[in-house]
């Protein structure tokens, strides 16, 4: 996950990517708690005891994601999340609705300034 932030998982989640996490600083971790554990879109690869992740490590994790009813599973978790992020996204859309009431408070509220 070196260099990836929200907005990468979420690119990958609306893509329907199943995803090997490798976090390394800040935000990290907590994104790859969601892609292994809630959403159950990805893997997270363990570091060994001196704390390094070796290529055997994340070979095994690409293999996960990628072979057997495991691989299966992440797969479908992660159609069934991109698909929620269409919907989300599409006109009508929860997201949709969001950004128009979030546009049209700011609206208001730069109206009610200017006119005061």
């Amino acid at each position: 996950m070196t260099h990836c932030g929200w907005n990468s998982t979420l690119e990958a989640l609306s893509l329907g990517v199943p995803m090997v996490a490798m976090p390394q600083w800040t935000d990290q971790p907590t994104n790859a708690k969601y892609i292994a554990d809630v959403w159950q879109v990805g893997v997270r690869v363990k570091a060994n005891e001196k704390g390094i992740v070796t290529k055997e490590e994340v070979e095994r994790c690409i293999r996960e994601v990628m072979e057997g009813e495991r691989g299966n599973e992440i797969r479908r978790n992660s159609e069934k999340w991109m698909k929620l992020a269409q919907t989300a996204a599409d006109e009508g859309g929860s997201s949709d609705k969001n950004i128009t009431e979030f546009a049209a408070e700011l609206a208001r509220k730069f109206h009610h300034e200017t006119w005061k």
